[in-house]
């Protein structure tokens, strides 16, 4: 006996659960962009290179660790206290296997002998992987 399908029987699919998840990402990115744009949109005045590179995308999770000019220490957007610098980096550092970048943006008023207790906080950490954020010298401007 042969069966014949009918030509208005078609086979939908539920599109909710997708609408839903997609929904969920969207809400996710948009979260964590913010809070990534916030890490680098303290008011500092960053010290100008003359040369340098770029930083290049990398697989290295990234901590961005920002020095006020009032010696205060901003580590992935928090306050944190210089003496728990180490801690905090060394469970970054043993949170997963994937290596971590610490991204030291200093204000150029601060003296290096501030600057110097986060390398050797990143060093006791076995975080070799360090970069300075600068900035570019604009037209005219010479160092």
């Amino acid at each position: 006996m042969l069966r014949y399908r009918r030509e208005n029987d078609s086979v939908s699919m539920n599109m909710t659960p997708l609408i839903d998840v997609v929904f969920l990402l969207i809400i996710f990115f948009l979260v964590s962009s913010h809070l990534a744009r916030q890490e680098t949109q303290l008011d500092l005045d960053l010290p100008d290179a003359a040369s340098g590179e770029l930083a290049q995308a990398s697989t290295a999770r990234v901590v961005t660790v920002n020095l006020l000019p009032t010696g205060e220490l901003m580590v992935a957007g928090e306050s944190t206290p210089a003496a728990e610098l180490t801690a905090k980096l060394e469970r970054e550092v043993q949170r997963d296997q994937t290596p971590v970048e610490v991204r030291l943006r200093s204000d150029r008023s601060v003296p290096y002998g501030d600057v110097e207790p986060i390398l050797a906080a990143c060093a006791k950490a076995n975080v070799w992987n360090l970069r300075f954020a600068v900035r570019e010298p604009g037209p005219g401007e010479g160092n």
